[in-house]
């Protein structure tokens, strides 16, 4: 992994929040259009699912953004507590979430480094975030620390931008773009500042590292008691057009137990 001098760290975090500052009405809608369809229910079955059997579970939903995983569990009847370390995502989130008429504890706070007691949470849920974090191993350490024990950790994400690094992806990457476009279907990275993007994921550690293989190490190195993989759920969470848009990213699912 890169090795990242301390002023680089927050100039990093500092570039990090003003990119997601900016993104966060467009990120907003998106998140609407998903909870006003079956997406909502295929995601609250599937977290559901792996999570602990309890009837209400008190859950920590990691770098939130504009509330989808958040209103989704709240939605369920859940206990739900949501961190980001962008405002602008949290003020979206909260108008989103009085939309749905669900409370949900919102907190502004960085994930390497939250402001909960040992052993608070009984899930751990979060959605692309992981591989926009400067220290993962850091985060990771944190999230065990925050379960109880016998709390579970799902971590849904993807090689984002390992193509930056990797010739055959790129190509594959580059083919996404061109199928979209041939098959009339909106470009999703054309919604996006992509200079700035990919400019931020090249300080990133995780860009440059093959996942899910590499969160699977670390959280056995951890001490996580038991884990679960599945390499591939995109054709459970993703419509047509994230399908195509993304073929080249598959999303991976990690369920970790304390």
């Amino acid at each position: 992994m890169p090795i990242i001098d301390n002023h680089q760290n927050e100039d990093l975090v500092l570039a990090i929040v003003a990119y997601w500052s900016k993104r966060a009405k467009g990120y907003s809608q998106t998140n609407q259009d998903e909870l006003a369809t079956q997406k909502r229910s295929i995601w609250q079955k599937l977290i559901l699912s792996h999570a602990p059997k309890k009837e209400v579970l008190k859950i920590l939903d990691l770098g939130t953004g504009p509330g989808f995983m958040a209103i989704t569990l709240a939605l369920a009847g859940h206990d739900v507590t949501a961190v980001d370390v962008t405002q602008a995502m949290l003020d979206q989130a909260e108008k989103n979430a009085d939309n749905y008429q669900v409370k949900i504890d919102f907190v502004l706070s960085d994930v390497h480094s939250l402001p909960f007691a040992d052993d608070s949470f009984d899930l751990v849920v979060m959605r692309n975030v992981t591989w926009g974090l400067e220290k993962p191993l850091n985060g990771y350490k944190e999230w065990l620390r925050v379960l109880n024990k016998g709390g579970r950790l799902l971590n849904f994400d993807a090689n984002w931008y390992l193509f930056l690094y990797d010739h055959h992806r790129y190509l594959a990457y580059q083919a996404d773009r061109h199928n979209a476009l041939s098959q009339g279907i909106v470009d999703h990275y054309l919604q996006t500042d992509t200079t700035e993007m990919e400019r931020i994921a090249k300080l990133l550690p995780l860009s440059q590292v093959l996942r899910p293989q590499w969160d699977m190490q670390t959280l056995i190195d951890l001490g996580f008691s038991k884990i679960y993989l599945e390499t591939d759920i995109s054709k459970q969470v993703w419509d047509k057009d994230e399908l195509l848009n993304y073929h080249s990213t598959p999303m991976f699912m990690i369920c970790a137990e304390k």
